[in-house]
């Protein structure tokens, strides 16, 4: 009939409404679902219906189930980006400029609409990861650092309610954890950059806070254009350090013998 009305199957609302959690990053790559009789008393399904949009989520890749270990959701749709960039950044250091330099353009972007588009809810997230950054920069905690600058810029990316760039920055921030970590390792050796990097993420997340679309922007941009200028600095004072300890071996050379 050609006015027939089509009803959509229980499962397919069902792997839908799960869809767009994953999307949105309600769940995110490694989370479990719930047990199976908790997830199909949530949508008022049967479990027969729960396990048919499990499996076709499943064929799309977005989750996996594995024998006595539940279901979780996988990292399909970060790990096309991540995968060949990981490689070719331990092999090709200078694409850490380049990084930088996207990371700008992206984070900018993502902190002006943070701040046009953020909910209460996103602003009590972003409020609990800046106090987390903040007690790990008071607790000199470079693996800490290193989590917690991760968790407050992607805090900032969810905020800014778009699918594509939240997606992007969370795998963007994958690839650059170990970078992360080495970056703050050499910026500790810089006078007073705890100091800038603390009240740097400070203004970005005040702006946002305070609805402030331009000065969240500025501020992201700022904070990495620190990063980038300082992080120059701290390698071209290592390559010093390094030649000079060539030259002094060199000029003067250590006897094996005393």
């Amino acid at each position: 009939m050609p006015n027939k009305v089509q009803v959509p199957r229980i499962s397919d609302a069902v792997a839908a409404s799960l869809e767009r959690r994953i999307l949105e990053g309600s769940l995110k790559p490694g989370d479990r679902l719930p047990p199976e009789r908790e997830l199909a008393a949530e949508f008022g399904v049967s479990r027969p219906s729960l396990r048919e949009a499990i499996q076709k989520l499943a064929t799309k890749g977005l989750v996996q189930t594995r024998q006595g270990g539940g279901t979780s959701v996988t990292d399909s749709l970060e790990s096309s980006f991540f995968d060949p960039w990981q490689d070719l950044m331990g092999a090709h250091p200078n694409l850490r400029e380049d990084m930088l330099e996207f990371r700008r353009m992206l984070e900018g972007q993502a902190a002006e609409w943070a701040a046009e588009r953020a909910t209460e809810a996103d602003l009590k997230r972003l409020t609990l990861a800046f106090e987390s950054l903040n007690e790990a920069f008071s607790a000199d905690d470079l693996g800490r650092r290193a989590q917690t600058d991760i968790a407050f810029h992607q805090a900032v990316g969810e905020a800014a309610h778009n699918v594509l760039l939240g997606h992007l920055s969370a795998a963007l921030l994958r690839l650059m954890h170990d970078n992360i970590s080495l970056n703050l390792g050499e910026l500790r050796n810089i006078p007073a950059a705890g100091v800038s990097l603390k009240s740097q993420h400070g203004a970005i997340f005040s702006a946002i806070a305070e609805r402030k679309p331009g000065a969240a922007r500025a501020a992201a941009e700022t904070h990495i254009d620190f990063v980038r200028a300082t992080l120059a600095q701290s390698l071209r004072s290592a390559a010093r350090r390094e030649t000079a300890e060539r030259r002094l071996h060199t000029d003067f050379p250590v006897s094996s013998t005393s």
